[in-house]
């Protein structure tokens, strides 16, 4: 049987930068999986700030009758910009940093699989980000809903260059997810430690995986679309134009067979995070790991059929309507699995309680609610009632910030030590949780009886004598306390990196490869690659005595380190910062052909992109390797 050899890892010396600049060139050039991560966990939040602001300014619009914060205009901007920034620029980017962080670390590997991909992919999100948030400069920032509906999003109803920059920006975005969908498969297929087969995988990988099949799978769906729209407005087709043989309709199909998938591309990161966390602070095995492995699996098969639920008000008919009716109740079932599943885990455990595990208890429970408020939905007669009104605001809060951003942040709680060697302080960690989650259900559940009591979405303001006066009001003071909560973790944050680094290996006891190098990892994460034997493979070898009765599987092959080989890490590359600046600029010419300066600006980028698609194409793969051992 052949043996496979992993040699010793011998670090490269550290490259030298002089002051600033030096610096941030080191962060621009990078490749390394973990600086990515982090620069997408700091852009992510920054974009979480931006939406959070936002979102504020709609409740303050709404905290009264007849109020005057906003225009209708720009209120319309406001709404239509938070929606598209949390959506895409907060909860996907967050979740992308913690699969650059943690996956590598999981699998036993030493980076992705494509270090420069990754980091272009990385660097086309910032600047779709900036791109589509420069139309707040130019006075016309988006104004037709996260969704864009057409017509409403069609040049002669909506002229002037917000919907456009909407189009573009959400293009840019597009290349970025797809790209950090084919790597992180590539990685999760290709670099698993020996022995690490599909069913000794942690959750959160398996839930990794599930993600990025349906990114490399939908968002070619909203490209499409999204060139339909941008060819309406700019170069006068008509795919959407009812009065020269186009279908408005259709955009909502190809926008929702995008948009449903996308809600669990949102949720099941957050959904592995919890997996991870309730084992490791239960001190038990997770209860189910193959019915929770399989419902991640079937709720990303059954999301392709469901997305016509948003559109049980457009006519379809009795007969689409039942068969969209069903499948969207057969996704609960799934689900239901998975929570009874966490229950079961927590259920008889040496439970310890801290900030993590307390943001994954609020994310089961306020998700149980979303859910329960989305099976509403899933009934034809019931959804007729509801559609459109701020029921629907509340069920889709309740799942994508009552789930995964409480989620997302249980993990910034569990690998914050991981991350950084530092562990978040946990007296502002559980007053971060408790405001949060209080603020967060006076915001929202008023929202439920509102909508039940017919106050529409989507308007900026509503008369006097309505009975909805108080319950808004309530809305905008826990949306100021969700604030506070956030202020809270910023000042954690801040609080703990001028500490010293206290967090060792593994200060949480916990099952996982990642905990078996220091914190925070070094460049090259592992020196000798791990061999696995156990799921939960760390735990094991802490704790032999418990083994007894698992399959071990152990692998067919050992680890032979031999000294005559040497790992070779990536090179550092400017080209993945300019390719993606390239492909921004040449998107940004589309804004306005009838300007002249947008052909230079094609041109730039085009050249642009040559000379980056060259360069990269015949730079030096990996590092020059010392023939010192590391001692």
């Amino acid at each position: 049987m052949t043996t496979l050899k992993y040699p010793t890892f011998i670090p490269r010396p550290k490259e030298e930068y002089s002051g600033f600049l030096g610096t941030i060139w080191s962060w621009i050039t990078t490749v390394d999986h973990k600086k990515i991560g982090t620069l997408y966990g700091i852009t992510a939040f920054i974009w979480f700030l931006v939406g959070g602001i936002e979102a504020l300014l709609i409740r303050l619009q709404l905290y009264a009758p007849e109020a005057k914060v906003l225009s209708p205009e720009v209120y319309n901007q406001v709404f239509t910009m938070h929606g598209t920034t949390m959506i895409f620029l907060v909860v996907m980017p967050l979740s992308a940093a913690f699969f650059n962080w943690i996956v590598p670390l999981q699998l036993g590997a030493r980076d992705v699989a494509f270090p420069r991909l990754n980091a272009f992919s990385y660097w086309t999100f910032l600047f779709g980000g900036i791109l589509l948030n420069l139309s707040w400069i130019f006075g016309e920032a988006p104004n037709a809903g996260w969704f864009a509906y057409a017509p409403n999003s069609s040049f002669p109803y909506n002229p002037g260059y917000g919907v456009t920059f909407w189009i573009i920006g959400l293009q840019a975005l597009g290349v970025a997810s797809l790209a950090a969908g084919f790597n992180f498969l590539a990685t999760i297929i290709n670099l698993r430690a020996p022995g690490m087969t599909f069913f000794k995988l942690p959750v959160f990988i398996w839930m990794t995986a599930v993600v990025n099949v349906l990114i490399v799978l939908a968002f070619p769906i909203i490209t499409v679309a999204l060139l339909q729209l941008m060819f309406d407005r700019q170069f006068g087709t008509n795919f959407f134009n009812a009065v020269q043989g186009g279908d408005p309709v259709m955009w909502q199909h190809l926008f929702w067979l995008f948009g449903h998938p996308e809600v669990y591309i949102l949720i099941l990161p957050a959904m592995g995070i919890v997996s991870e966390v309730l084992p490791t602070f239960s001190k038990k095995p997770l209860f189910g790991y193959s019915f929770i492995v399989f419902s991640g699996i079937g709720i990303g098969f059954l999301g392709w059929f469901v997305w016509s639920h948003h559109m049980f008000t457009v006519g379809l008919g009795p007969a689409a309507n039942s068969a969209f009716a069903i499948s969207t109740m057969l996704i609960a079932v799934p689900t239901g699995v998975k929570i009874f599943n966490w229950i079961a885990t927590l259920w008889g455990g040496s439970i310890r309680i801290n900030s993590s595990l307390l943001f994954s208890v609020g994310f089961i429970a306020m998700f149980v609610i979303g859910g329960l408020s989305g099976v509403t939905h899933a009934s034809p007669p019931s959804d007729a009632q509801q559609q459109d009104t701020y029921y629907v605001v509340a069920h889709f809060h309740y799942v994508l910030f009552g789930g995964a951003i409480l989620g997302l942040f249980s993990g910034i709680y569990f690998w914050w030590p991981k991350m950084t060697g530092r562990i978040l302080n946990e007296k502002l960690g559980v007053a971060h949780f408790l405001v949060t989650l209080i603020g967060f259900n006076v915001t929202f559940f008023p929202m439920h009886w509102l909508g039940m009591d017919g106050m529409p979405r989507r308007v900026f303001t509503y008369p006097e004598g309505m009975g909805w006066d108080l319950s808004n009001l309530i809305s905008t003071i826990g949306a100021f306390s969700i604030a506070l909560g956030t202020l809270i973790f910023i000042f954690n944050v801040f609080f703990s990196t001028r500490g010293p680094k206290n967090a060792g290996n593994d200060p949480w006891d916990a099952r996982t490869l990642e905990w078996t190098i220091s914190s925070p990892p070094p460049h090259y994460n592992f020196a000798e690659i791990p061999e696995v034997k156990y799921r939960d493979d760390f735990w094991f070898k802490k704790y032999p005595e418990l083994a007894h009765g698992e399959v071990s599987g152990a692998s067919a092959s050992e680890v032979n380190n031999d000294d005559d080989h040497h790992v070779e890490m990536p090179d550092l590359s400017y080209y993945p910062f300019f390719l993606s600046l390239s492909i921004v600029l040449i998107l940004g010419s589309l804004l306005d052909l009838s300007w002249n300066g947008s052909w230079y600006i094609a041109g730039v980028g085009i050249l642009m992109f040559v000379w980056s698609l060259l360069g990269w194409s015949f730079e030096p793969v990996n590092e020059e390797t010392s023939n010192q051992k590391d001692h």
